[in-house]
């Protein structure tokens, strides 16, 4: 027999030792398998029976004799996150840690489900040390960044603040200089409560060099000349808002009011309103203009401009203004009859002032800059001025 012939008599004995051995393994993985779902099914009955601390127990186990199944335990780790049950979510995520059979890909998502964990809990120092580690292998580098960012914004760390947002604009490829800009004016914020007014000014310098349109910043700085005594400039820096975003502009137009009556420029103030007024028409410079009219003209003066305003804008505030100027000259027999009528006023402007996000439409009666609901920043603006 040559060797050709031994090879034709060989070939159907291989095929049929290949095919006993796959058969032998698809029943070994069977019986595994068999196992396996019998195991979750015990696990799933103890959290049905609000017994979750004997299924974490359960899916542990099984971890360790399978690591096919880290999604399953990264997936239920998540769903005690999110019910609160943070002291759960993190033993089954150092669980998973500690295992060594994980790969790189796998390791990186449990640190990262185990950092979100300790944010929950409230443990930030622990979470900024997961997220660095993470930031630093460039693993979910985005995710991570925002994370890194929630922390620092909680912890008021702006320095920090400024250096990951950096980042994250880096790789998110988003402009994110406006919110560079807030905060450098937090910096700013703190500065200037403990009258460090050189300070806060070279972080405000820094915004607007970041943002230019960043009303916050003029608006500061404004504030930090009236208080050394610099009306002029104080109202430069004001006036810089009506080119950055006009909405605020009712923000400051009782501070630069104020600030030409401190330099006695009866005159400057009078032109300033008006010449405002007639490029924006905006409610609070109308409001504000009637007060300056009022105390140069009289009263009469005051209400026939209001009357001129209200027919070409008709609106709440300026009906509740041109109250006000009748009950400075009204007779007592009228002076209830007007009390009254302005109280059902008062109750119809309240809808149309304070401030709201254009976002996701939180409403409050004071100005942030950040937004409590959306947690974006220059997202709010005055709702008296739409």
């Amino acid at each position: 027999m040559n060797a050709t012939d031994l090879l034709w008599l060989l070939l159907p004995l291989a095929a049929a030792s290949g095919w006993l051995a796959a058969r032998f393994e698809q029943k070994r993985h069977a019986r595994q398998s068999l196992d396996l779902p019998s195991a979750y099914f015990k696990g799933l009955n103890f959290l049905l029976n609000e017994q979750p601390d004997k299924a974490i127990e359960v899916f542990i186990r099984v971890l360790e004799v399978n690591s096919d199944t880290v999604e399953t335990h990264l997936a239920l780790g998540n769903l005690f996150r999110r019910r609160g049950e943070v002291e759960r979510a993190i033993r089954i995520h150092q669980n998973l840690i500690a295992r060594p059979t994980l790969d790189r890909e796998q390791r990186s998502q449990a640190l990262l489900e185990l950092g979100q964990d300790y944010l929950k809990a409230g443990l930030f120092d622990r979470a900024e040390n997961l997220f660095l580690e993470l930031a630093e292998i460039r693993v979910h580098s985005e995710q991570v960044l925002k994370l890194l960012l929630h922390i620092y914004q909680q912890e008021k760390e702006w320095e920090k603040a400024i250096s990951i947002t950096r980042r994250l604009a880096r790789v998110s490829g988003r402009n994110m200089d406006d919110t560079i800009a807030q905060f450098y004016c937090e910096l700013a914020d703190q500065d200037y409560a403990h009258r460090n007014y050189a300070g806060a000014r070279e972080h405000l310098k820094r915004a607007l060099a970041s943002d230019d349109k960043c009303v916050r910043a003029s608006m500061l700085l404004g504030d930090i000349a009236a208080q050394e005594g610099k009306f002029r400039d104080a109202i430069g820096y004001w006036c810089r808002v009506e080119e950055q975003d006009m909405h605020y502009l009712g923000e400051v137009a009782g501070r630069i009011a104020e600030a030409y009556k401190q330099m006695n420029d009866e005159q400057g103030l009078y032109d300033y309103f008006r010449d405002a007024l007639q490029r924006h028409g905006g409610v609070s410079l109308a409001l504000a203009f009637a007060d300056v009219i009022s105390h140069r003209d009289g009263v009469p003066a005051a209400e026939k401009f209001i009357v001129d305003w209200l027919r070409r804008a008709p609106n709440v505030h300026g009906l509740h203004k041109l109250l006000e100027l009748n009950l400075v000259k009204a007779p007592d027999s009228g002076r209830n009859d007007l009390l009254l009528l302005k109280g059902i006023i008062e109750d119809l402007r309240a809808q149309h002032l304070g401030y709201a996000c254009g976002q996701c439409g939180f409403k409050g009666k004071t100005l942030h800059w950040l937004c409590p609901g959306c947690n974006r920043w220059n997202t709010i603006k005055p709702v008296r001025e739409e």
